[in-house]
């Protein structure tokens, strides 16, 4: 019997749904569970051949418990291993490099000095930095955000310096990257699933939350499949099983806005009945391709095609 499980939060609708999806199909020799911990003992492998994670991101026990899983064995939906190391500014980077449209963005040292350093630890910065060259490059309006993390929290809309200035001294130890704001016309949010399976939502990010999927864009066959393929690339190069993109249509070109989503929003309250019936069947479906391919003790993590090239010593691009 190979055991798929559920590693969740305080989120209740997609991990249950998904638990009794995954049961309802009936698979010869599968069967889904929520993880059951009760012990961490190093290299020793869990019970489960799949483990599909939606909280590691908030709790640094269950990322090391999920490492340990995947070191012995256990496919982790998704690799805790690239998790632990991605971040959005690095995800702008590399869509430079896979012909993605994304905004102009910077990246910025925190406003505060990080806990245990004092000034000398930064003798490589310049000071003052060249904001003037910034500036310009990223022009405003311009939206400034964590460089890493997810949701809404920390990230203001600016439009001039004096309001860059007057907003960053507010975020302490952060790192905040600055970005040129893309005025759209059109707006999608993206499941992607497997490297494979992709969902294309209308999304209004201007609604109250619990309103932004109340969008009527329609796209043409042709931007579809365009927004399709950037979607399909960049979590294909990143190795990411399960995450959301998100496109802003300026002019008629897709920019990639935030692809760095590996715990997405699931819940049936926010995503409506049809998305939610989308992700619940169609991470149920990969989690089992997951649990028939895995093979007891081997790697049997995904690693996206930056790892692989860079590995094998391939040109990127």
């Amino acid at each position: 019997m190979k055991k798929i499980g559920m590693l969740f939060g305080k989120e209740r609708s997609f991990p249950e749904a998904f638990v009794q999806r995954v049961n309802s199909k009936n698979v010869d020799g599968i069967i889904a569970e929520p993880v059951k911990i009760d012990k961490v003992m190093q290299g020793s492998p869990t019970e489960y051949a799949v483990i599909f994670d939606r909280i590691s991101q908030d709790v640094p026990f269950y990322r090391a418990y999920l490492k340990n899983a995947a070191l012995c064995g256990t496919a982790v939906i998704n690799n805790p291993f690239w998790w632990s190391a991605d971040e959005k500014f690095f995800n702008n980077c590399l869509a430079t490099k896979i012909d993605v449209p994304v905004p102009k963005t910077v990246i910025l040292p925190s406003r505060d000095l990080p806990a245990d350093t004092s000034e000398d630890s930064f003798s490589n910065l310049e000071y003052p930095l060249d904001w003037d060259g910034i500036f310009k490059y990223i022009g405003f309006p311009a939206y400034m955000k964590p460089f890493a993390g997810g949701g809404w929290k920390s990230v203001y809309q600016l439009n001039s310096m004096d309001e860059f200035f007057e907003k960053h001294a507010e975020t302490e130890q952060l790192v905040m990257m600055l970005q040129e704001e893309i005025k759209f016309d059109e707006y999608y949010r993206c499941y992607c699933i497997g490297g494979k399976y992709v969902r294309i939502m209308p999304y209004e990010p201007r609604n109250p939350h619990h309103l932004r999927y109340v969008a009527d864009f329609k796209p043409s066959a042709e931007r579809f499949k365009l927004m399709e393929d950037i979607v399909l690339r960049i979590c294909r190069y990143l190795g990411y099983d399960f995450n959301t993109v998100e496109l802003a249509i300026r002019d008629g070109v897709p920019y990639a806005i935030d692809f760095c989503n590996p715990a997405p929003d699931a819940d049936v309250n926010s995503v409506g009945q049809e998305n939610f019936d989308w992700v619940v069947e169609t991470a149920a479906t990969y989690a089992i391709e997951k649990a028939q391919a895995h093979v007891e003790g081997a790697d049997n993590l995904t690693w996206g095609e930056y790892i692989k090239r860079s590995s094998n010593k391939q040109k990127l691009y």
